[in-house]
């Protein structure tokens, strides 16, 4: 499957659509995911503002394009160390004003990996976890994160955005579970048994 970056969203009609479409079709994993999904579904109706316009609150809840890079070869998933959050996340960012949110992972991805955006056959271009974040430290605000999986061979990535990160690591998903929850992003743990399951119910079948 190939990567491909969308044209810029029309209108804000539009663009709402697409975001609901996206949100509608992503199963939860447990009953804190299907809250988040009620509450963004609820958010993009509710007419309020989708995108950061001003670091790094303003509004105070905005959209977010996480990725996670799986290495097609052995399953391991890549985290980075993240300055500003002090936590080891996935790479990602904010998704601009009239981007899709996929568009966003394939400019993030390029401009902190220095790969392109390969999406992963489970998923596709679409989400696969969604959650709803307060960030943690000054200009505390609320992320809404679309997590999408990516494809590639760990030797592909040869640096990475010194300025965003500290290092990164590739891990397996149960090394991913031996690490605390307080070193990681707050989701990564729920994140790594969903991603868990659904390859093991592919690999059946």
């Amino acid at each position: 499957m190939t990567s491909t970056t969308l044209p810029p969203l029309g209108d804000d009609e539009e663009l709402r659509a697409r975001l609901l479409d996206l949100v509608g079709a992503i199963e939860p994993w447990d009953s804190l995911e299907r809250t988040h999904l009620t509450t963004t579904a609820q958010w993009i109706t509710s007419g309020a503002p989708l995108h950061r316009v001003r670091k790094p609150d303003i509004p105070p809840m905005h959209l977010v394009s996480y990725f996670v890079v799986l290495d097609a070869s052995n399953g391991r998933l890549l985290l980075v160390a993240h300055r500003k959050a002090g936590l080891w996340l996935p790479p990602g960012g904010h998704v601009e004003p009239g981007e899709d949110p996929w568009s966003a992972v394939v400019r993030e991805c390029q401009e902190e990996l220095g790969i392109p955006a390969t999406p992963a056959p489970l998923t596709g271009e679409r989400p696969f976890f969604l959650t709803v974040t307060e960030t943690r430290g000054p200009g505390v605000h609320t992320d809404v994160s679309l997590w999408y999986l990516l494809s590639t061979d760990a030797d592909s990535i040869t640096s990475y955005d010194e300025e965003e990160f500290d290092a990164i690591r590739w891990l397996t998903a149960e090394e991913v579970l031996e690490e605390s929850v307080e070193v990681l992003d707050p989701h990564m743990h729920r994140f790594t048994h969903k991603l868990r399951h659904a390859r093991a119910v592919d690999d059946r079948g």
